[in-house]
């Protein structure tokens, strides 16, 4: 590699740190600059009254790629943060006194299926069978590469399996199990990589590995404990950060970018990562030098926007745990209101995680703290009214499926929704997850890494490969800084 190279990143979220911590390893001069005032991106806290919230993602999954991220540095995770496998890992509730609890390890699991549809067990341990191959396939190999040409997925193993890409996740469980819980139980994990389990290519069952086979688990004081190590971790490598630093523009000489302009300063740079909304960051260049257009972001598929509650409680809540989900209405209608005739959902299903019931920093002694979502189509229309009416769905099922009253608990909610993804992120559309991993949204059919109109401009992040998801996040950081890499050794 020739010389120190000067790093300017946008963007504080996972994908964004891990880039910056490979970069600065390799000897490069990084600067992230974040356009909040805290570190994270999505991934941000909320401290209100003792009270603490993750803001973003809540569900720790796939240990092993975390893990595989600090050894590339000569650390463990247990560096940084304690790890907590949830037991149970998650609930599902489908009425009162009727619900389906998920354990934390796999014979456990099978044998909850069995005793609710005869020959499901011996069917589970197959499925996840195949479901283990998959991931050691997709998530020990297939995801770290960079998404430059077809021939990426073309190894001897995924030729075996080329007929689980056009297939999809509902058609292979429906194939196998006829108890319509079970069913949405086993499609549920896909949900996370953002599209309808009949859109999601049956390949992507190595989602039910990371779910039934690796377990559910969370760092000791929350999803921050993670951003925090990894923030820390960027320190140690020489990474500097600048806060309430929102970027302006991207400014390209002679097709080359060379500059941000940042609150109105020009800032040099040798290249420059973008880590924040793919389409938003295109919106920083002059249109000449944009390599997608509105109409192909409109016309792709994106993962859900939400509508979240931070909710504290003045006492301790009954009948629950660490993260459940309630599924006591249509749960393909609730699909079709996102994806296929995008509105507000008539009878929403929505998720529900106590991270007061591991974490005692979480709610003040004796209480609780409640954090709600709803999955929405991103775009949709957000108003105060709206998310009012939505809380007293939601919260009034709560009530009747747990069997307490909660509502003259409550000591204060903060909401989140459509136009805070936009105004706080950037967000395309106001969505949550980024881009869908549908078959035609896989791999080299992403968004590329590397700009393909401006040198010395590249992408990470969830907009681009590998796809929605912090693991994904992670791996996404690792694969641009390799290119980037790639890039300067080669001049």
């Amino acid at each position: 590699m020739k010389g120190i190279k000067k790093i300017t990143i946008i963007g504080s979220g996972f994908s964004a740190l891990a880039a910056a911590s490979y970069l600065a390893q390799s000897g490069h001069d990084v600067t992230v600059y974040e356009k909040n005032d805290s570190l994270g991106g999505r991934a941000r806290q909320l401290k209100i009254d003792g009270f603490t919230f993750d803001m973003g993602p809540s569900w720790y999954w796939m240990p092993d790629v975390f893990e595989r991220f600090f050894a590339d540095f000569g650390k463990k995770t247990t560096d940084y943060y304690e790890l907590i496998k949830l037991a149970p890992a998650y609930r599902v509730y489908y009425g009162i006194n009727d619900f389906i609890t998920i354990a934390d390890n796999l014979d456990e699991i099978v044998a909850t299926f069995e005793s609710i549809e005869n020959g499901s067990g011996a069917k589970l341990q197959k499925f996840m069978a195949r479901a283990k191959s998959n991931y050691d396939i997709a998530i020990k190999d297939l995801v770290y590469r960079p998404g430059v040409s077809a021939l990426e997925l073309i190894t001897t193993e995924t030729a075996l399996k080329v007929g689980e890409f056009f297939s999809n996740i509902s058609r292979d469980v429906r194939k196998q199990f006829k108890n319509e819980r079970l069913i949405q139980i086993l499609e549920f994990p896909v949900l996370f990589l953002g599209a309808k389990p009949s859109d999601t290519p049956s390949f992507y069952s190595f989602m039910n590995f990371a779910d039934f086979g690796l377990g559910t688990w969370h760092p000791k004081t929350g999803m921050f404990d993670v951003v925090r190590a990894m923030v820390n971790l960027a320190k140690e490598q020489g990474v500097q950060f600048v806060t309430n630093a929102g970027v302006d523009k991207i400014i390209v000489e002679n097709g080359t970018a060379v500059a941000l302009q940042i609150n109105g300063e020009r800032i040099a740079s040798d290249l420059i990562l973008s880590g924040a909304d793919y389409h938003h960051t295109e919106t920083l260049l002059d249109q000449k030098y944009r390599a997608y257009s509105e109409k192909y972001w409109d016309s792709k598929v994106f993962a859900p926007s939400s509508l979240l509650f931070y909710v504290g409680f003045n006492k301790k809540l009954e009948n629950i745990v660490h993260h459940a989900l309630f599924f006591d209405v249509d749960f393909y209608q609730h699909a079709k209101d996102i994806y296929d005739e995008p509105q507000w959902p008539k009878e929403p299903l929505f998720y529900a995680n106590f991270p007061s019931v591991t974490d005692a920093t979480a709610a003040p002694e004796g209480m609780e703290s409640g954090f709600f979502l709803v999955p929405l189509a991103p775009g949709i229309n957000d108003t105060e009214a709206l998310r009012e009416e939505y809380f007293e769905i939601i919260i009034k099922r709560f009530e009747t499926l747990t069997q307490q009253n909660v509502r003259e608990s409550i000591i204060f909610k903060e909401s989140f929704c459509k136009n805070d993804f936009v105004s706080e992120y950037n967000s395309y559309k106001g969505n949550a997850y980024g881009m869908a991993n549908t078959l035609l949204q896989t791999a080299f059919l992403r968004p590329k890494l590397k700009s393909k109109k401006v040198k010395n401009l590249y992408f990470t992040g969830q907009l681009t490969v590998p796809g929605p998801g912090v693991p994904p996040a992670l791996i996404s950081g690792k694969l641009v800084s390799e290119l980037i890499n790639k890039q300067f050794s080669e001049q």
